[in-house]
């Protein structure tokens, strides 16, 4: 996909005040690991993820959605009316129907001009919702767009602990490493406002991307619907996935670089999707990319799914890591297995 007339008007994100500590739920994990022969801060150790945000219980995805939606709106100074559609993009939704991107709307108080639905696509959700929304810029539909994404890895969280507890007897350690992605679950929000190139001039310019999709990989991490422990359960081969993604990955990359026409040398800075240290190493290695360049967010953040890769674009811009004139990527991989990879021109 390439595009000529795509600005990125705003970009903004939104967390939770409240920091749950690795060792902590580790700590919780107590009969598990004792019976085991394990000691607290091994996932830190295993996945460099020292604490994660939780929202506060009850609180609701298109919440979240809402709060860093209204900040993107602001931030953007673009009239409402001009938005012609609204994509909530996260794992988490409030509930199967009505679109979570509904609530989100009546949020806002958006105009009956601008649609909105759900796009959802493992951790990929935000930025497949990206080239949505610029695709319907490039070709007239709308002038621009709001994507949203409200990750709450709190009940994915807490329902795996209480069903690893009340197995607390005879959880193998087989089975607490297929749990172990669970665990490194957070929560937060992000939201960006597409515009055409008129309604935003100055603003930096998404360029385009390039998707690929290895479906023969879609055992190896999947989730389900709450259950008997009041939250959603998941269960990963984490090795396997690693392995898979970055080959994955490693095919999509000369596709992007050409799709651009940009070289790898071109790239002056890039953001991943955060699943842990181990993954980003892994990654960035298959891709020959310089770490220096990469703003990771994933030791204090954890794996927040769809917002991720955004929200480690908005806090670097916010922190004026990314000069005016940069070239930048956004790296994705998602389970099923998805690549979505996308570039930026930050403009003089």
């Amino acid at each position: 996909m390439r595009f000529q007339r795509v600005r990125m008007a705003s970009l903004a994100h939104d967390l939770p005040g409240r920091k749950v500590s690795s060792d902590q739920l580790e700590q919780r994990l107590a009969p598990i690991y004792d019976r085991l022969g394990l000691r607290v801060g091994r996932l830190e150790l295993m996945t460099g993820i020292a604490e994660r945000r939780f929202a506060e219980p009850g609180t609701r995805p298109s919440e979240l959605a809402t709060g860093a939606g209204r900040l993107a709106l602001k931030q953007a100074g673009i009239d409402p009316s001009e938005l012609g559609v609204v994509i909530h993009s996260s794992v988490c939704r409030d509930f199967l129907e009505p679109a979570t991107a509904s609530v989100v709307h009546r949020n806002l108080g958006l105009p009956e001009s601008c649609a909105a639905f759900d796009l959802s696509n493992a951790c990929l959700g935000f930025l497949n919702a990206m080239l949505q929304v610029a695709l319907g810029i490039e070709l007239g539909q709308w002038r621009a767009g709001l994507v949203v994404s409200g990750e709450d890895g709190g009940p994915l969280v807490e329902a795996t602990v209480a069903s690893l507890l009340a197995r607390a007897s005879e959880v193998t350690r087989g089975e607490l490493k297929r749990a172990l992605a669970s665990l490194t679950i957070g929560s937060g929000s992000v939201a960006a406002v597409l515009a055409a190139e008129e309604l935003a001039p100055r603003a930096p310019a998404l360029l385009g991307g390039a998707l690929r999709a290895d479906t023969r990989h879609v055992e190896l991490c999947q989730g389900d619907l709450a259950g008997e422990f009041g939250g959603p359960l998941m269960e990963t081969d984490a090795e396997a996935l690693l392995e898979a993604g970055c080959a994955l990955a490693a095919r999509t990359f000369p596709q992007f670089l050409q799709e651009l026409e940009w070289e790898r040398e071109d790239l002056d800075h890039y953001v991943t999707h955060q699943v842990g240290g181990a993954h980003r190493r892994a990654l960035l290695g298959a891709l020959e990319l310089d770490p220096a360049r990469d703003h990771p967010t994933v030791e204090r953040l954890g794996n927040v799914g769809t917002v991720s890769a955004p929200i480690s674009l908005s806090l670097a811009l916010g922190a004026g890591e990314i000069p005016p004139g940069s070239k930048v990527a956004m790296l994705g991989i998602g389970s099923g297995l998805h690549c979505a990879m996308l570039g930026l021109s930050l403009g003089t």
